[in-house]
């Protein structure tokens, strides 16, 4: 279930990319089956301990291109990172977690090689609306979301870090209604049957090609995540689509 498009942002065989954010290593995942070198970053270690364990596994797998893979203790405001060290970095639900999310962008692009891509992932208004009305636990529990976001917001702020926002898309419109349920039923709690049915759902479905097509057809109606895409200018004027 990869929020980021990894041909999108132009991944290649031998690309360095940094996962700031990594959680449980999904996109790390992806752009290691994709041939890329790959960072994962994170505060939380139980996340990077399942980031680890895949990453270790697909390494003892791989054949003919031997590629590195590291997962990381560390935060998005002090990359331990060379400037330009990365081809591509993606950024998923982190930025409405962070009050400096500024800080956090330009920290992001300086470790980006000019001419690299970045990808920021966040929740879209109407979803963070509609399920703050729903619990406001949403909100004000230790970790959650400190901000709806407005996408002009972001890309403005891309913009001034020095990256051209040159792309916009939608995805996980089958996970809203899974919210729904976690926010009526309980935030903290998967336990309820329908909450624990619907998880089953979307496993399925991520494996169907039907449910895939469907969800792309959804992502304009109601989608949970809006992504970003950016491109660092080597030097001169930057700028939001």
């Amino acid at each position: 279930m990869l929020t980021v498009d990894l041909e999108r942002i132009g991944l290649k065989p031998d690309d360095w990319l940094l996962d700031a954010g990594c959680g449980g290593g999904r996109h790390c995942f992806g752009a290691f089956d994709t041939g890329a070198n790959v960072v994962g970053l994170d505060l939380d270690l139980e996340g990077l301990a399942l980031t680890r364990a895949g990453l270790r596994q697909r390494q003892q797998e791989q054949d003919g291109n031997p590629r590195l893979a590291l997962a990381l203790q560390g935060d998005v405001f002090r990359l331990p990172f060379p400037d330009a060290r990365f081809d591509r970095v993606i950024c998923s639900e982190v930025m409405e977690h962070v009050h400096d999310y500024e800080g956090a962008i330009a920290e992001l692009t300086r470790v980006l090689r000019p001419g690299g891509t970045l990808a920021i992932t966040i929740p879209t208004a109407t979803t963070e609306v509609f399920f703050l009305r729903l619990t406001r636990d949403y909100f004000e529990s230790p970790g959650g979301h400190i901000r709806i976001f407005k996408p002009r917001a972001l890309a403005e702020a891309m913009g001034r870090a020095g990256l051209h926002v040159d792309g916009v898309r939608f995805a996980h419109s089958l996970h809203s209604p899974y919210w729904v349920l976690r926010s009526v039923l309980g935030l903290h709690d998967e336990r309820p049957s329908p909450t624990r049915a619907y998880r089953r759902f979307l496993m399925a479905a991520s494996l169907s090609p039907r449910w895939k097509r469907v969800e792309k057809w959804l992502d304009w109606i109601w989608p949970k995540s809006l992504i970003l895409y950016g491109t660092r200018v080597a030097s001169g004027a930057s700028g939001a689509a």
